[in-house]
C-alpha cells in the first residue's frame, strides 16, 4: 500500500493551497512526489543535484533534467527566463519540480545556492496566480537511480 501524499504537496495538487516551495519528508523517495504530481495531472521533473558542487554543473543538471530549450545560456538570468517562459514545457494543471540531493551544493557554494533559491522562488511567484502554477518540492534525501520527466 502506498503511503498518502504528505499534506503540503497534497494541498497544492488538490488546489486547496496555492503552489509554492514545499518540503518533502527525508524518509520518502523524491520520485514519490513526482509520481503523485503526475497522477494528479501535473507535469513534473526531477532535478537530482547529488554530487554537484559548482555553478556550471548545477546549470548542466538543470538543462538536462528540465529539458531546457537550446537557447538556455547556462547562467542565472537564462535560468530565470526559462522558468518564467515555460512555453517550451506545456502543462494542463501545473508543473512540479522535485529537487533532491541539493545539500552538498548548498554547502559547497552557498552564494550560488542562495541565487538558485531566489531564482526558483521568483519563478514560483511568477506562476502562482495562473492556471498552471509551479510547485517546487525540496526533498532532503538522495534519490537512488534518479528519474526525469
Amino acid at each position: 500500500m502506498t503511503a498518502p501524499v504528505p499534506r503540503p504537496l497534497a494541498a497544492v495538487l488538490d488546489g486547496s493551497t496555492p503552489p509554492g516551495v514545499v518540503p518533502w519528508p527525508h524518509d520518502r523517495p523524491a520520485h514519490e512526489a513526482l509520481d503523485a504530481a503526475r497522477a494528479a495531472g501535473w507535469h513534473g521533473a526531477l532535478l537530482d543535484l547529488e554530487g554537484v558542487t559548482g555553478k556550471a554543473e548545477f546549470m548542466d543538471r538543470c538543462a538536462r533534467a528540465l529539458r531546457l530549450p537550446d537557447w538556455f545560456g547556462r547562467n542565472w538570468d537564462a535560468l530565470a527566463d526559462c522558468l518564467t517562459d515555460l512555453s517550451w514545457c506545456p502543462a494542463d494543471r501545473g508543473r512540479v519540480l522535485v529537487v533532491c540531493g541539493w545539500q552538498q551544493y548548498a554547502s559547497a557554494a552557498p552564494d550560488d545556492w542562495s541565487v538558485a533559491e531566489e531564482v526558483i522562488a521568483d519563478a514560483v511567484g511568477f506562476w502562482r496566480d495562473t492556471d498552471t502554477g509551479l510547485v517546487v518540492v525540496m526533498a532532503r534525501g538522495r534519490e537512488p537511480g534518479a528519474r526525469t520527466a
